[in-house]
């Protein structure tokens, strides 16, 4: 299936049902990461996202750490480079990332291992290491020999594993619902909405 394919695959089964989901961008989600998030929030003046974006730059900061990632290249990034949102709830403002193999890596383990137990998720965590620990052999050299931005040569894995964990803490420390995550590890977008049909449902409507 074509890159993306699985996202339009899980919104047209979204749509069938009536919940309309779109491609969509917010303004502290962007190359720079929680270098970025730390400028957008201090530009809000708004006190309530003091503790939560606090809490969440010194989490994103020593993950960013672990991952091997260059804090330089964050702040010489670009600002209006903005990170895609492949499927946007509009009415609630909730994100959902549908998760292809790629995204079940040691990399992304070790990110997960250092979310505090009262993280506000929507997803299982414990369950999303499980499947970390089963796909690693075949997913963690995907894009060896490739540069990624930040991470060097081969660092591709670092990344998305890093700006996945960007997405769910930033994203409810910004005052937004958690991100919805669904593995879609077959490649099948259709089946992994009606898999999470019901939960999902549930969430957009509370």
């Amino acid at each position: 299936m074509a890159v993306g394919g699985v996202q339009q695959a899980f919104a047209q089964a979204a749509a069938e049902d009536g919940i309309a989901l779109e491609r969509g961008s917010f303004d502290w989600l962007c190359e720079q990461g929680h270098v970025g998030l730390e400028r957008v929030a201090k530009a809000r003046h708004d006190p309530a996202l003091v503790a939560p974006v606090t809490a969440a730059l010194d989490l994103l900061s020593a993950i960013h750490t672990r991952l091997g990632g260059d804090l330089s290249v964050l702040h010489a990034s670009r600002e209006n480079l903005l990170l895609p949102v492949e499927l946007l709830h509009e009415p609630s403002g909730t994100m959902i990332e549908v998760d292809e193999p790629a995204h079940f890596t040691s990399f992304r383990r070790s990110t997960l291992e250092l979310y505090p137990p009262d993280a506000p998720l929507a997803f299982d965590v414990e369950d999303y290491k499980r499947l970390c620990d089963v796909w690693a052999a075949r997913t963690d050299g995907l894009a060896r020999g490739l540069p990624a931005k930040g991470f060097g040569f081969g660092g591709a894995q670092r990344e998305r594993a890093y700006q996945d964990a960007l997405r769910d803490l930033a994203t409810p420390a910004m005052g937004y619902p958690p991100v919805i995550r669904v593995d879609a590890l077959d490649g099948d977008g259709a089946a992994a909405y009606e898999r999470a049909r019901d939960a999902l449902a549930a969430r957009l409507r509370s």
